[in-house]
């Protein structure tokens, strides 16, 4: 069983964010101490909704944090050595090509599941933590958001935001994708999407708590 008690919080993002008066404050406690983390909120405390400033603010800097580089760097290698898109060719050239590629679809991933999709549909496109109780049980609830989300009254629904605004990255990554046009590729795409979201919110769940034992054990030593 995971430790029930709370990360320390993490501290604000400095500088001005767009906000409106019922925003809370925008943090970021790095996942693994690197992987952006703007939108993740305590869900013991009371539900407070976002603007969909706020929301598309987060989008962006979910799209522009230096992590996206080195993510999409090894996506591109990945597809490099698969040979996906043989039309890129091989070479920097072609790597170049995959960078771009993988980029965009986590910046069209990040702006439809984080920013258009939640405005249009009045969903909070952040992840709620749980931060106690079972491991097995917080790992399917953390599993799972990405069907299930809060709604800006702060009632739970299917994640139309999510699986909808991933289906739109898939289907715009035909524009830029010359070989991988079609249904198989598209549905590719919205797995490879939501299986990487599954597991950023398991990420997003039990970093807190991984963090609390290493900084622990380094104490204890």
């Amino acid at each position: 069983m995971v430790a029930a008690q709370d990360a320390p919080a993490p501290a604000a993002i400095p500088g001005p964010a767009p906000t409106s008066a019922t925003d809370p404050p925008l943090t970021n406690n790095r996942v693994f101490g690197v992987l952006p983390n703007y939108r993740t909120a305590d869900g013991n405390l009371p539900f407070q909704p976002i603007s969909s400033r706020r929301k598309m603010y987060i989008a962006l800097k979910d799209s522009t944090d230096w992590p996206v580089i080195p993510t999409s760097a090894a996506f591109a290698a990945l597809y490099q050595l698969e040979n996906q898109n043989p039309s890129f060719g091989q070479g920097m050239e072609g790597y170049a090509k995959r960078f771009a590629g993988a980029y965009g679809d986590q910046a069209i991933g990040n702006l439809m599941t984080e920013g258009l999709m939640p405005s249009l549909f009045h969903q909070d496109p952040r992840y709620f933590r749980v931060g106690h109780g079972r491991t097995m049980s917080r790992l399917g609830y953390a599993a799972t958001r990405i069907f299930v989300c809060k709604s800006d009254a702060g009632t739970s629904q299917f994640n139309v935001s999510e699986v909808l605004g991933n289906s739109a990255m898939a289907g715009i990554g035909n524009a830029y994708y010359p070989d991988s046009r079609g249904l198989k590729p598209t549905f590719g795409r919205l797995f490879v999407a939501l299986a990487t979201d599954s597991a950023a919110q398991i990420g997003k769940e039990f970093w807190p708590d991984i963090k609390r034992r290493l900084f622990h054990r380094k104490e204890s030593q």
